[in-house]
């Protein structure tokens, strides 16, 4: 059967499971939300930040000397981070502490990281 897309000059041969595929696949809407999100964990510098606060509290003063950033740079970050909820902050006096609270992207930041070493 011919493709009915007057841009498309194709045939297509499997209907029935194309209809499936499409009734299934997230909205375009939906899919620009995953998109925005992944392109938080796809930063250099955020990903480091993360690995530097997957198990314990840090303040932005730590974080800065750990990995050499300035405080305006990882105070910037930790507001990105907060939007997407994967943060979690405690306040003690003046002072801020950060911590990864989303196990859904520690797995997904180890998880890739296995598989670049099988690379």
């Amino acid at each position: 059967m011919k493709c009915s897309d007057k841009t498309c000059n194709c045939y297509i041969f499997h209907e029935e499971t194309l209809n499936k595929v499409k009734s299934t696949l997230i909205e375009d809407d939906k899919i620009m939300e995953i998109s925005n999100y992944l392109k938080v964990l796809a930063d250099f510098t955020r990903i480091k930040i993360l690995e530097a606060i997957k198990d314990e509290y840090l303040c932005v003063c730590d974080i800065g000397h750990l990995l050499g950033l300035t405080k305006s740079a990882i105070s910037h970050q930790m507001k990105t981070f907060k939007k997407y909820k994967m943060v979690e902050s405690k306040k003690e006096g003046k002072m801020v502490y950060y911590k990864l609270s989303n196990k859904i992207v520690s797995d997904f930041i180890d998880n890739v990281s296995k598989e670049v070493e099988l690379i």
